[in-house]
């Protein structure tokens, strides 16, 4: 997925770095793709807040029944929260990038520079 979005809005600035006007078509596939990518960023957020609470969980349980057992899953459930947190802060950003794009886009096709 990182990929596909980071080379999606690579090509998108390329297009919009073209001086020829931009189709009703173009437009609608931009947020075609920019419905697709909210999705899956809405996905990962609900993810990575369910593996952030149960990070949380399992440090608290470990440290109220002093059992070093949690806290090593404490320890395992972060190497898998960190990732998803980075993950969606890619997802956030060039989504949000992805707007700025549209907002050219249009103007583009409208004939406007």
């Amino acid at each position: 997925m990182k990929k596909r979005i980071l080379n999606y809005v690579k090509e998108t600035d390329q297009i919009i770095q073209k001086k020829e006007k931009i189709t009703k078509e173009r437009l609608a596939y931009h947020l075609i793709q920019i419905e697709q990518f909210q999705h899956e960023r809405l996905v990962h957020l609900m993810v990575t807040i369910f593996v952030g609470i149960l990070a949380f969980l399992i440090l608290l349980f470990g440290f109220l029944l002093e059992n070093s057992w949690l806290l090593l899953g404490f320890l395992g459930a972060m190497c898998l929260f960190i990732p998803y947190l980075l993950h969606y802060y890619l997802l956030e950003n060039n989504v949000q990038k992805m707007y700025f794009q549209y907002d050219i886009l249009r103007s583009k096709s409208e004939g406007k520079k």
